[in-house]
């Protein structure tokens, strides 16, 4: 596979959006970089199988670098909760690995680009709706912690998203004040990428007919790309959020993805 131009600019300007939209709308990227990137291989000869498996892992790992952007700035400002990153990663590096490296090569790439859609489906449902649950209770012990984060890790490697529209809803039901659940989900990115990418490389290692520049599932150029686009560009959604009407952009935002988890439900029912 030749890296030509136009591929650059294809990986730069979705990296620019991506990062904009994460500091903006306080998302992650993987919702927007899946489907994206699963054209982009599936233009370029991969199997449609494979481009999924790869899309995802190469989300992920752009996490990686945007997660520790993010998380400075919430530090600065002491929002992050450390109690509960210490007490949600153990499950979460646990139910990353377990997906990653026992699921994720085993699953078609079709039945992941339907679990995606309807993921992504249910994400934007809550996005348009802006529901946020009630808080009910406090924080679980170390058990519940643990079974939490695996589930968040678990799920979120099958997708390629950083875990926020699962641990953010979890945190604040537990009642955790909403600024410190997001910040909080903003440092659990971390080790969810860490651990899931660990996985993805793993098992891909004996994986055929991977295209040029791949190092296990991971595409490499577009995880460089992406991740110097996106990391350029987080602050400047973050301080635009200040400015506009956000409440009505995630509406909008939310009809996006319904568009790309079309997109997706097309892929994996057609694969």
């Amino acid at each position: 596979m030749i890296i030509e131009p136009l591929l650059l600019a294809e990986l730069a300007l979705l990296g620019l959006c991506t990062g904009f939209l994460a500091g903006l709308l306080g998302i992650g990227g993987g919702m927007i970089m899946v489907p994206f990137l699963t054209y982009f291989l599936g233009a370029r000869g991969v199997s449609p199988d494979l481009a999924v498996k790869m899309a995802i892992a190469t989300s992920m790992a752009t996490i990686i670098f945007t997660s520790i952007s993010s998380v400075r700035a919430h530090h600065k400002k002491k929002a992050v909760r450390w109690d509960l990153v210490k007490g949600l990663a153990p499950g979460i590096v646990i139910g990353s690995l377990l997906g990653s490296l026992a699921i994720f090569s085993l699953v078609k790439g079709s039945y992941l680009a339907l679990f995606f859609a309807l993921f992504v489906g249910f994400s934007a449902t809550q996005m348009f709706l802006d529901k946020k649950p009630a808080p009910s209770r406090q924080v679980p012990g170390f058990q519940g912690l643990l079974g939490a984060g695996g589930l968040i890790g678990f799920l979120s490697g099958l997708v390629g998203a950083g875990g926020g529209f699962i641990s953010v809803p979890f945190m604040a039901w537990c009642n955790v004040a909403i600024h410190n659940a997001v910040a909080t989900s903003a440092a659990l990115g971390f080790p969810i990428a860490l651990a899931n990418v660990a996985g993805y490389i793993v098992s891909g290692q004996n994986v055929q007919n991977l295209p040029a520049y791949s190092f296990g599932y991971l595409w490499l150029p577009a995880l460089v790309v992406i991740a110097v686009c996106s990391v350029l560009m987080a602050p400047v959604g973050a301080s635009t959020a200040h400015k506009l009407p956000v409440k009505q952009l995630k509406r909008v935002f939310a009809s996006v993805l319904y568009l790309l988890a079309a997109y997706m439900l097309y892929k994996g029912l057609s694969a």
